[in-house]
């Protein structure tokens, strides 16, 4: 049987790699449209920023090596041009010398991932994209550039992952850097407050970010803004996110999704029962609906391109949905993501609970101990995890990590009151911040305390629902939720003549606010916890 293979780096070379595992005697043939057919696309901003300085490090295999070790017939700067089905025949150009060929198949894997999403303003062109090899290269020739002059400056258009990433590694090289993001907010995996921690940290590292607005016009050496506003930028970069390249499925007539992808079963088969599909380019079930969805993600995509490989080979095996889990670390902050966003959930027309915590990463008394944010998204019917955000420092991969393994296991959010996990104190805690999430999850549940979120305050205090900040008069003079007044933990039950009979409750991050509405409610109040505190309410 002759498997050919279209596209390679993550989902594709994990197809062919695992097919030769599978069967010695399967004829392999990749077609690579670049000259590199498998490199580390998710380092490539850490060799614009000098972080790898060796751009060999970035080429995982070449021709030779898989030659040499799978017996794989690798042919890099061959494209392509057209799918024959009825006569299962690839038409390929090889782009070196210009001549054409046909390739016939027995299976054919379209691997053609995703192309940067460039928007047509003019003078557009001169922006550099970020994909591959040839885009890093360009990249990196062109910050070497501008470096020589007094300010080099750079404008990137995106505040997704990429975005980040790429404005610390311009910064560290000594670039003055503008994010331009048409959204309300940067990092659209995550809810508005927990983006605001991560813009925080990069205009304290020295990067400019401008929200809700767009670059409508790309100059020699500046930008125009969709707000009016205009901006110096020897550099351009479009950062603003994906399409899925599926010309050549749609020229073959194989079926596509609403989301535009390549439509696959759960063994990644398209239309055409010969002709399976992996990676970007390719329609994903969604973990919470089973709906279809585009997670660009090199997780998603060496999976099931390691799953194609064990269904031809004869295998049982099915695509699980998926999560979307991902993390950008900037600046020494780390901001992770799995499953829904609040905003996401409340849209789809889902009654939540949400929690917020902001633990340390491991025990306070430990040297070293560093803060962190957690959010929790909950289906207030069922129990069950919808997603989890995370921002802070060392630690915040971890606890993402768990709450996503607990998500595909099934696991409530009550339950994670129960898991068992590694503790030393220079690792973690006895109550690890994912067990509090599930205590504070099991107390909402079960109807023993009540929390009310940060953007839901404003509304109940006009209405003159009292709100009582119960941390000490110098916390409270630093700075409270506009309307509260100070009426500390440990003098509530002194002063309880003060409290009406409905209110909010606000402390630092949401302990000594849960502690006073115990209390308070034992004592008749109706009392609500601003979840996450201060801190949430305040996004610092």
């Amino acid at each position: 049987m002759k498997t050919v293979i279209i596209g390679g780096v993550a989902g594709g070379m994990s197809a062919a790699t695992r097919l030769r595992r599978l069967d010695e005697n399967a004829e392999i043939v990749v077609l690579e449209r670049s000259g590199y057919v498998s490199f580390a696309n998710c380092g490539l901003p850490y060799y614009v920023g000098d972080v790898i300085t060796d751009r060999n490090a970035l080429l995982l295999q070449t021709p030779t090596s898989l030659k040499a070790r799978f017996g794989i017939d690798v042919r890099v700067d061959s494209e392509a041009v057209s799918i024959d089905r009825p006569a299962k025949s690839v038409r390929v150009s090889n782009l070196a010398t210009g001549e054409q060929y046909s390739e016939d198949y027995d299976n054919l894997i379209l691997a053609p991932g995703a192309a940067p999403f460039v928007p047509p303003i003019p003078g557009v062109e001169r922006a550099l994209a970020l994909r591959n090899i040839g885009d890093v290269d360009k990249m990196a020739a062109a910050v070497d550039s501008i470096l020589a002059r007094p300010e080099p400056t750079a404008v990137i258009m995106g505040g997704g992952f990429i975005g980040v990433e790429l404005a610390e590694n311009l910064v560290e090289r000594g670039v003055k850097v503008t994010i331009v993001e048409l959204a309300d907010q940067l990092l659209a995996p995550l809810d508005p407050e927990m983006a605001a921690l991560v813009e925080k940290h990069l205009v304290k590292h020295g990067v400019r970010v401008v929200t809700g607005a767009s670059v409508t016009e790309v100059c020699s050496d500046s930008v125009y803004l969709s707000n009016g506003d205009w901006l110096p930028a020897a550099l351009v970069v479009a950062a603003i996110g994906v399409r899925p390249e599926t010309g050549l499925a749609e020229a073959a007539g194989l079926e596509l999704g609403e989301r535009g992808g390549i439509l696959v079963d759960e063994h990644q088969r398209t239309s055409d029962p010969a002709i399976y599909a992996v990676g970007d380019a390719v329609v994903k079930r969604d973990s919470i609906t089973g709906n279809q969805a585009l997670v660009p993600l090199a997780g998603p995509a060496n999976r099931h391109g390691r799953l194609v490989a064990d269904v031809i080979a004869g295998r049982e095996v099915a695509a699980k949905p998926v999560l979307g889990t991902a993390i950008v670390g900037a600046f020494g902050i780390v901001a992770a993501a799995t499953g829904w966003t609040e905003k996401r959930a409340v849209s789809a027309g889902l009654e939540v609970r949400i929690i917020h915590t902001h633990p340390a990463n491991h025990a306070g008394y430990y040297p070293g101990a560093e803060g962190m944010s957690l959010k929790l998204v909950v289906d207030a019917d069922t129990d069950a995890i919808l997603g989890a955000q995370g921002v802070g420092g060392s630690g915040v991969d971890k606890r993402i990590d768990v709450i996503a393994t607990a998500m595909r296991g099934g696991l409530t959010a009550s339950d994670l009151a129960d898991l068992e996990l590694s503790y030393a104190p220079q690792f973690g805690s006895a109550k690890d911040p994912v067990n509090m999430l599930g205590f504070i999850a099991e107390n909402l549940r079960v109807g023993l305390t009540e929390t009310i979120q940060w953007h839901q305050v404003a509304a109940e205090v006009t209405k003159g629902v009292q709100l009582i900040d119960v941390r000490t008069p110098a916390e409270y003079a630093r700075g409270t939720v506009d309307g509260a007044v100070n009426i500390p933990v440990d003098d509530l039950r002194a002063r309880i003549d003060e409290v009406g009979e409905d209110v909010i409750v606000h402390c630092q991050v949401g302990l000594r606010g849960y502690l006073a509405a115990r209390t308070l409610a034992q004592h008749g109040r109706r009392v609500r916890n601003l979840d996450g505190g201060y801190r949430t309410w305040a996004r610092i």
